[in-house]
């Protein structure tokens, strides 16, 4: 672990400037890294393996994280640590009120990119039908995004599968949306849902898709069966017709005649529930 001596005060320092860029996806996706805020997912991800670039600690508190970092010093043999004056900490962060630690990484390895490493991934965990599998399509908000997945890491999924259109998994509302979880739990992601299924059906796996639909089925003991799969579609829209047509049966969440549909984290929460508590 590198700890620089320098007080850094200017924006236009390159490891600052390289981390107000990883706000953006394209700046994370180029460079294979992402950012974060706070020393809970500093430790997380230390302790679930993922490799810390670089730190950043706001100067006058820099004394108390060094202190509580050290007992993570093995594990940061290849990371430098950076102190901010505290004025310029508090405009690089973007937390209403930053602890005073802000970490830049590079991307779990459990989260498997779109391509042929998904695939493989989804053909050999969907051969067990032990194994909890939920779909994602076109979930654009990435706090939506980062509570469905700190529900499937708490409800046992083992693989989230999610469509190319998705918020991005380490966007930093994402990652403070989910928690730790954002190091715990498996991805995999696909351009077109339909592939997925198709995979899981391949497998002997029944997908249902979440629809406010006439010939959907209502949620209940009876409708589930072990091994059985669950897809979840977009905020406003739902799931697209060619997901719908790919699926064996629609699937829908019973409640009072006059409430609204559930926002789209309640509803996948409630599901990912159901595949775990096999009510």
């Amino acid at each position: 672990m590198y700890i620089s001596e320098e007080i850094i005060t200017s924006r236009q320092n390159k490891s600052v400037s390289l981390a107000a860029g990883l706000e953006n996806r394209k700046q994370r996706e180029r460079e294979g890294l992402f950012r974060f805020d706070g020393y809970k997912l500093f430790v997380e991800a230390v302790q679930k393996g993922v490799k810390i670039d670089r730190v950043f600690l706001r100067q006058s508190e820099a004394g108390k994280w060094l202190s509580l970092m050290s007992e993570h010093e093995a594990a940061l043999n290849e990371a430098s640590v950076l102190l901010l004056a505290d004025s310029l900490f508090d405009r690089l962060s973007t937390e209403r009120a930053p602890e005073g630690i802000l970490t830049v990484a590079g991307r779990p390895e459990i989260h498997a990119p779109l391509g042929a490493a998904s695939a493989a991934k989804l053909a050999e965990l969907s051969a067990d039908k032990e194994k909890r599998i939920f779909l994602l399509e076109s979930i654009r908000d990435p706090g939506n995004m980062g509570t469905i997945l700190r529900s499937a890491a708490a409800f046992g999924a083992d693989l989230v599968v999610i469509s190319s259109d998705c918020a991005d998994l380490l966007n930093p509302k994402t990652v403070r949306g989910a928690m730790g979880a954002i190091f715990r739990q498996p991805t995999a992601v696909f351009s077109e849902l339909s592939e997925a299924i198709g995979i899981l059906k391949q497998n002997g796996r029944r997908v249902l898709g979440a629809a406010l639909d006439r010939e959907a089925l209502a949620l209940s003991k009876s409708v589930l069966r072990a091994g059985d799969c669950l897809v979840v579609g977009n905020e406003g829209h739902g799931l697209t017709a060619g997901t719908l047509a790919a699926c064996d049966e629609k699937l829908f969440i019973p409640m009072e005649k006059d409430s609204e549909s559930l926002n789209a984290a309640i509803a996948a929460s409630v599901l990912l529930w159901s595949m775990y508590s096999g009510f």
